[in-house]
């Protein structure tokens, strides 16, 4: 039997970029596009139904490790595959539940999947596999990425309203199992290795062991850790706080649909420019405009300040994704990268699963939404200097 002929590069990254359009939009974005009508027909309590994507979160968090080892030993292929054969499994089980019990279940089962698909496995692929040209990969999986939102909440509110919310849930999971499943199956085909002669030497390259024995991985981490729970509690908390500005719900979505197309002009910008600018440099610049993003949404009244921080936040979010991807590589080395970028985001998916209800509490002990914004700018400044402080390891 002749030996498999994997994909060229366009066709791999076409293929990873489609598979990721479908997966965010379905895995990360669908949620809570599902939380009233499953409300309306069990009458669970919001904490209750929310406690099912949380539990996701945080499983997705423990996870990342074992994803990311397993693409280190070579199974790149099988991690990606399985993981949107078992998001596929995941949305036809939540098709089905009538208990929160089997809820959180088919949640538990979507936050490995998650951390099988979800960028990070995608990057660590892309890295190994092709070397000489990863960066431009990651820039163009992110670019299609950004725009999941878009695509999921009218084509979710599409299904929902025309068959029901249970067959909404069932058509998401075919189009993941018998869609994305074979598309990453077919363009992943062949072992994870690279396309051509690496130009360095592997040994130079830190093992996860060395990684954690030096301060830049830990910088590294706690700038990605209080970066995910700034984010993931704005996002959680947006809505509320537009109302607790006066703003209508009209003039809020409105605001909030600037994200997205920021988002993805950063990332084309990047795709044009990006190969002028290191990577430290470029983090040093995005990692800043999320706090001040932050403190400009907390502290305008009027929808001209509100359209800046939104534009603001979407490039400087579009771009921190970019840079994730790009820096363990840079500094650490490409031949554990699937270990290492796994522990580092590990932890701060952990972070990202509590942060909505750390907010909460935190708006429970300060005056207003004014006060939790600038709380989280702050939040997000130590992020910005952890990263200034993280300087590369000498190899």
């Amino acid at each position: 039997m002749p030996p498999v002929t994997p994909p060229g590069y366009r066709s791999t990254i076409a293929a990873l970029a489609v598979g990721q359009l479908i997966a965010w939009a379905a895995l990360y974005y669908a949620f809570s596009s599902f939380v009233l009508p499953m409300q309306h027909d069990f009458g669970w309590s919001k904490p209750e139904t929310m406690g099912a994507f949380t539990l996701g979160l945080a499983v997705w968090g423990v996870t990342s490790y074992a994803a990311g080892a397993a693409i280190d030993q070579g199974h790149g292929r099988w991690v990606m595959t399985v993981g949107a054969a078992l998001a596929g499994i995941g949305f036809l089980l939540w098709s089905q539940v009538h208990t929160l019990t089997l809820l959180y279940l088919a949640w538990a089962v979507l936050g490995a999947a998650m951390a099988m698909t979800l960028y990070d496995p995608a990057f660590a692929v892309l890295t190994k596999r092709f070397p000489d040209h990863y960066r431009e990969g990651i820039t163009s999986l992110t670019l299609v990425g950004g725009f999941a939102s878009t695509l999921s909440f009218p084509v979710v509110a599409w299904l929902i309203a025309t068959w029901g919310w249970r067959v909404a849930l069932g058509a998401i999971g075919i189009a993941l199992l018998f869609g994305v499943a074979p598309l990453h199956a077919w363009a992943l085909q062949g072992p994870d290795t690279p396309s051509r002669a690496p130009a360095h030497d592997m040994a130079d390259d830190a093992t996860l062991h060395e990684a954690l024995r030096h301060r830049s991985f830990w910088l590294l981490t706690i700038t990605f850790t209080l970066y995910a729970f700034v984010s993931a509690a704005l996002w959680a908390h947006v809505m509320p706080a537009f109302a607790a500005k006066g703003t209508s719900e009209a003039q809020a979505l409105t605001v909030v649909m600037w994200v997205g197309p920021a988002q993805v002009a950063g990332r084309v910008v990047y795709l044009w420019l990006g190969r002028f600018v290191t990577q430290r440099t470029l983090g040093l610049v995005v990692l800043a405009g999320t706090p001040l993003s932050l403190a400009l949404f907390g502290l305008a009244d009027h929808l001209a300040g509100l359209l800046a921080f939104a534009v603001l936040f979407g490039i400087s979010n579009g771009l921190s994704t970019i840079v994730r991807g790009n820096v363990v590589p840079e500094y650490f080395g490409r031949e554990h990268v699937g270990r290492i970028s796994g522990a580092m985001s590990g932890i701060a998916l952990i972070s990202r699963a509590a942060a909505p209800l750390a907010a909460a509490w935190l708006l429970l002990a300060l005056p207003g939404y004014r006060e939790v914004m600038l709380v989280l700018a702050a939040l997000g400044v130590g992020s910005w200097l952890a990263f200034a402080l993280a300087r590369p390891p000498q190899r």
